[in-house]
């Protein structure tokens, strides 16, 4: 079975409850659950802290996710955990932070993961904020056995990208019509809220916003910050 798994947690001191910021008719973890719902899963859930999960539920409900409350802090036992009790093989990681994450670009991988005999794969150069990893959970299981550093708890897959000799890791570059690196929407501060704000004021229309949209809107924010210096 295939899982989109979303990890969430509202405890951030640097931008409180951000996952619940409004963004037009939605929280900011709303978005990125609709846009993900596109994907070709058998499971939709969030993945958050026992503090933070009774905040989460309405959202979730909302969206047609379930709600998952693991451990708060090792976020690899949490995956862990979520996949078991879903029974979940193959896990669609993505994070709540980052509203314009791309379903269809997830799915893109997902078919790709499909075909290849890689435990870990993704997209590199996309947006940073628009994409997603798929992770088989028996790698994660090997990663959680072997290792007890707290980076690797935390960062869940960190593991396997250091030990590519035992774990077959696909990495695959991004179309050119969707690699810009430069490109930042993910959601960590106050300046990165405000940001995604006037993203959303511009092109949001009450569907997902698309990936090409968001780079035009980038590019051409830059170009005119760059005429006006």
């Amino acid at each position: 079975m295939t899982g989109i798994l979303i990890q969430v947690r509202l405890g951030s001191t640097r931008l409180k409850q951000k996952a619940l910021l409004p963004l037009g008719d939605r929280s900011v973890i709303e978005h990125a659950m609709l846009a993900l719902r596109v994907v070709d899963a058998d499971v939709f859930a969030l993945l958050s802290d026992q503090p933070s999960a009774e905040l989460l539920r309405p959202a979730a409900e909302r969206c047609g996710y379930r709600l998952f409350a693991g451990h708060d802090t090792d976020v690899l036992q949490r995956y862990i955990d979520a996949a078991e009790q879903f029974g979940v093989r193959t896990i669609v990681r993505a994070t709540g932070d980052n509203p314009v994450v791309s379903g269809p670009l997830a799915q893109a991988l997902l078919e790709r993961h499909r075909d290849n005999t890689a435990v870990l794969s993704g997209f590199d150069d996309l947006p940073l904020g628009c994409g997603v990893e798929i992770v088989e959970r028996s790698a994660l299981e090997q990663a959680h056995a072997a290792s007890q550093d707290r980076y690797d708890r935390e960062h869940v897959t960190a593991y396997l990208y250091r030990h590519r000799d035992r774990f077959t890791v696909g990495r695959y570059p991004a179309d050119p019509e969707y690699c810009a690196p430069e490109v930042r929407v993910t959601l960590d501060s106050a300046e990165d809220y405000q940001l995604l704000c006037d993203l959303y004021a511009l092109h949001y229309r009450g569907q997902p916003l698309a990936i090409e949209q968001v780079i035009q809107w980038w590019r051409s924010r830059t170009t005119t910050i760059g005429a006006a210096r």
